[in-house]
């Protein structure tokens, strides 16, 4: 193994998360393009993105699953080339259907990328410092995210939306193979406590309690501790559940309102397509600060304070930007929403780290991104059949309300299960 260098190791991977998103942050931002070129409703524009974003997280289950077994190296290399591949194609096809089977490709190569990534990036620091590493590493998709739609509108004024795709897809492709080469050639960076004995670094609590459970003659006296044991693990898998429901349940939310962005400020507003799609950059550049500020703040508060935070603020978010009277106010919407996001990333994905060992941290994160991207994936075109019928701001100002009522009972389950004392 390389000499332990975790700074530059990270930095790595921040350039692998830049380039990954600068192809699943195009469909939204070429969105208005598309629709135009196919003459499409909203709910068929909400497809669009249903299709990559479904895919996208199904991806995650195998992805995960199979960076565990096989090596979390090929898993990202595949989420950055092979990603770049399907978009290639995407951006040779004439049919909607076609761009549609070509975006389920780009979901499912895309996959693997963030169940892989994260462990990686965990295992390299101390456990007080995960949250930082994190935010750190997701300043590269923010960073993408806000330089995406600002790349993809200036190719697509001149050559098309099919000419981003095209366009971005080629060097995205040739890092996603450099990005293998160098990781092969230094190898996983490990945080030295976490492979000394005794640690307990990337040990769950269960089997920490075991390595210190009383040996007899006759090996470990398994039969008093079963119990407690089975109650440690049910309390940690509902309490888990609950947090899923509610970080995916905000997530998915906010991810399928700004889907219709680019569409909203054309459409109510009157902007260009182009500026309509740079205008997410308003959004996604939020993160650069926000998120290694939430990785952060997790590691000095502890994530479940901050994540309960955030996910009542999503809600009233949402209603006052369904009321917002200028595109200028709507910008200032932008930003409070993008603060929010991009701090709960971070947040949610240290959390899940904490008592995981480091063998099974994929697959677990592997679900965490398969159910925010699936519940984005059906909300989305729910949300664009409700413009359909009754217009952006009954629909924005409906989604508003659920997600203040599932976020505040979610919030309210997790936190009193957290002050619950352990059996």
């Amino acid at each position: 193994m390389s000499r332990y260098r975790p700074g530059t190791y990270i930095a790595l991977f921040i350039g692998a998360h830049f380039a990954h998103h600068l192809l699943t942050a195009l469909v939204v931002p070429m969105l208005p393009y598309i629709r135009d070129g196919f003459g499409l409703t909203y709910a068929q524009s909400g497809m669009v993105v249903s299709a990559f974003t479904l895919s996208y997280g199904i991806g995650q289950l195998p992805g995960g699953w199979l960076a565990d077994c096989v090596g979390r190296g090929y898993l990202i290399t595949i989420g950055i080339a092979g990603l770049s591949l399907a978009a290639a194609v995407a951006g040779l096809t004439v049919s909607y259907a076609g761009l549609i089977a070509a975006l389920i490709a780009m979901g499912i190569a895309g996959g693997g990328y963030h169940p892989s990534a994260a462990p990686l990036i965990t295992a390299s620091v101390p456990p007080e410092r995960r949250g930082r590493a994190l935010g750190l590493h997701l300043v590269g998709g923010s960073a993408s995210h806000f330089v995406t739609p600002l790349l993809g509108a200036a190719i697509a004024s001149r050559f098309g939306w099919r000419g981003s795709f095209l366009g971005i897809a080629g060097p995205v492709f040739l890092f996603g193979l450099a990005f293998f080469l160098i990781l092969r050639s230094r190898g996983q960076q490990l945080y030295s406590s976490e492979t000394s004995p005794g640690s307990e670094v990337g040990r769950n609590f269960d089997e920490r309690q075991t390595a210190l459970e009383p040996q007899t003659a006759g090996g470990t006296r398994v039969g008093e501790y079963e119990a407690p044991a089975r109650k440690r693990r049910g309390r940690t898998i509902v309490r888990v559940s609950v947090f899923l429901i509610m970080t995916s349940t905000v997530g998915a939310s906010i991810a399928s309102l700004a889907a219709f962005v680019p569409l909203y400020l054309v459409d109510v507003f009157g902007l260009s397509e182009g500026l309509a799609a740079g205008a997410l950059s308003l959004f996604f550049a939020t993160g650069v600060v926000a998120a290694p500020v939430g990785g952060t703040l997790s590691d000095y508060f502890g994530p479940v304070p901050i994540l309960i935070a955030l996910s009542l603020a999503a809600g009233p978010l949402f209603m006052l930007g369904a009321l917002a009277p200028s595109a200028l106010l709507f910008a200032v919407f932008l930003i409070g929403l993008g603060i929010t996001t991009f701090i709960r990333m971070p947040v949610s994905e240290a959390y899940l780290s904490e008592d995981v060992p480091q063998r099974l941290r994929s697959r677990v994160l592997g679900v965490y991104f398969f159910a925010g991207m699936e519940a984005s994936g059906i909300l989305t075109p729910i949300l664009g059949y409700l413009i359909d019928m009754h217009g952006f701001t009954a629909a924005f100002s409906a989604f508003g309300l659920v997600l203040t009522v599932i976020a505040g009972a979610a919030a309210a389950a997790l936190r009193a299960m957290h002050r619950a004392p352990a059996p």
